[in-house]
């Protein structure tokens, strides 16, 4: 695949000092980015997203209901 960009200064000056063309260095930024592996964390069960949602919830009924139109007023009201 070939693939051509604008290559910002800062890279190509990164490439320069390390005595690599462009190309090259930016080949090797891209499969070290491509060799790091996602975490290893196994992806949650149902049960444990229902508990997560749960807990989300879990303060919810304490929450005060939205008035019919929100005005500049009640938007900046003092709490009780």
């Amino acid at each position: 695949m070939e693939i051509t960009v604008k290559i910002p200064d800062e890279i190509a000056a990164q490439a320069r000092a390390r005595g690599v063309r462009v190309e090259a260095y930016v080949e090797d930024i891209l499969a070290q980015r491509a060799a790091v592996q996602p975490s290893a964390e196994p992806p949650r069960t149902p049960a444990e997203i229902r508990a997560w949602l749960d807990s989300l919830a879990q303060f919810s009924d304490k929450i005060p209901p939205l008035p019919q139109t929100i005005s500049r007023e009640w938007l900046y009201q003092e709490d009780d």
